[in-house]
């Protein structure tokens, strides 16, 4: 037997403005069905670079999820949450994501919260952390730090410039054949 359930109250977006919320469901509805180390891998690469977010910025990326998915506006603590912090992550930002599981009887739940407050949603009580994963310590490079991301790496040139080395098939596809393009272009 099921039980009744409230929908939480959806805001209808515009449609130029759904695009970036249907994409965070998307990609969180596909996250939601791998294990836990897939997601902890995934988020924590998505939160690199992002500033951490506010307590206005959380909620309402909560609230555009709810809007533009039913499933998220119910009992889908999982995906709502996964899909919040993506569009978070989107918009620049990132939130701290969090699991925490009750043992007897067995209940879990996730949320995001903002500058330690959770956006939206209560605070389960009795329930014990599992997973937890706050914004980068370090964000975006200072100026005069180039290689503060392990994701580029700073290639030194004539002069003491640096120039950025990263995949790029696009670049190769436009270098002749004759040339032999290199595994990674160099971005000038």
């Amino acid at each position: 037997m099921s039980e009744p359930v409230a929908l939480a109250p959806r805001d209808r977006l515009p449609p130029h403005r759904r695009v970036l919320p249907l994409t965070a469901v998307a990609a969180a509805r596909l996250l939601a069905f791998v294990r836990p180390s897939v997601i902890r891998w995934c988020l924590e690469h998505a939160r690199r670079g992002a500033a951490p977010a506010t307590t206005g910025q959380a909620p309402a990326a909560r609230q555009h999820i709810v809007s533009v998915s039913l499933r998220c506006a119910g009992q889908g603590c999982l995906e709502r949450s996964l899909a919040a912090a993506l569009l978070c992550r989107f918009r620049g930002t990132w939130p701290t994501w969090c699991t925490r599981v009750r043992p007897h009887p067995f209940a879990a739940h996730a949320w995001i919260e903002a500058e330690g407050h959770p956006a939206g949603e209560p605070h389960p009580p009795g329930h014990r952390p599992l997973l937890s994963i706050a914004p980068c310590p370090t964000g975006p490079p200072a100026p005069g730090d180039e290689t503060a991301h392990g994701s580029r790496r700073a290639l030194p040139l004539r002069g003491g410039a640096r120039r950025w080395s990263l995949p790029c098939r696009r670049a190769r596809a436009r270098v002749s054949r004759a040339s032999r393009a290199p595994r990674h272009c160099r971005w000038q």
